[in-house]
């Protein structure tokens, strides 16, 4: 009762201030905005057509190319291009080779950390690969001996640096691979590092991280390898991810159904 009273009493004050003249108006939906190509509404009276004109198609999304698989004398030779002694030599050859003989991703041999690696047993736990996921990878001898080359390089430079700071010094909680202040790596910096890598190896390929990961499955493959294991080795999570990973990176049955055919140059007359 008493809200149509309220009601009442603003619309005779409405009536003494406009005269009563005032129009009423059903209120209509409002049509949605018209966009156009380029993403900015289109101004009145003109259509999408119009308005795209002149403006040029869209950018076609970059092409990705093909992965190039690496022989092993080129990842040999990706490494000789490190250096041997130096700190930095070591931790980018250790680099290296936990992508190449691993088939660890970046992303997740830079996220290591010590405690990770088990070169005992050629384990290396992987805590927080795609998906945040966990597994385990195995690591052959001689890889572990070149990742153990620059576990005792880091050593020696966490003992110098917990002189000067106590606790272990920057390096206590740093991550597998990083600076000499503790400071981890960046994927842009592994970027960089391969392809300056490959100029100094002579590698007329494109070089890149994750093309070590795909010469890792593409040479497991090529050893006879269970696709099975090769998967739980990449951390897919299907084995038909791993099938059509392998099949993109290496077709062996297509390059070998080809190389068995038989074909004799004629005597030409």
């Amino acid at each position: 009762m008493r809200g149509r009273q309220t009601r009442d009493a603003t619309a005779r004050r409405r009536d003494q201030l406009t005269g009563g003249h005032v129009e009423r108006v059903r209120a209509r939906p409002v049509a949605p905005v018209a966009r156009v190509a380029t993403g900015r509404p289109a101004r009145p009276g003109e259509t999408l057509a119009a308005a795209g004109a002149g403006r040029g198609p869209r950018p076609k999304p970059k092409r990705r190319l093909p992965p190039e698989v690496l022989t092993d004398e080129e990842v040999r030779a990706l490494l000789d291009a490190c250096g041997r002694y130096t700190p930095v030599a070591l931790r980018n050859r250790a680099l290296i080779t936990l992508m190449y003989r691993a088939g660890l991703r970046v992303s997740e041999a830079l996220t290591l950390q010590p405690k990770d690696v088990d070169l005992e047993n050629g384990i290396v736990r992987v805590l927080h690969g795609k998906g945040d996921r966990y597994r385990a990878v195995g690591l052959d001898p001689g890889a572990a001996a070149v990742v153990a080359a620059w576990l005792a390089e880091r050593g020696r430079g966490q003992r110098v640096a917990a002189r000067g700071h106590g606790a272990g010094g920057p390096l206590a909680a740093a991550p597998l691979l990083c600076t000499a202040y503790g400071t981890p790596l960046t994927t842009g910096y592994v970027r960089r590092l391969m392809k300056r890598l490959g100029r100094q190896a002579g590698i007329a390929k494109r070089v890149h991280a994750h093309g070590l990961r795909h010469t890792h499955a593409a040479q497991l493959r090529s050893e006879g390898v269970d696709v099975g294991i090769i998967s739980r080795q990449l951390g897919h999570r299907s084995l038909l991810t791993t099938i059509r990973y392998l099949d993109h990176v290496q077709p062996t049955a297509v390059v070998d159904a080809m190389r068995g055919r038989v074909w004799t140059m004629g005597c030409v007359p």
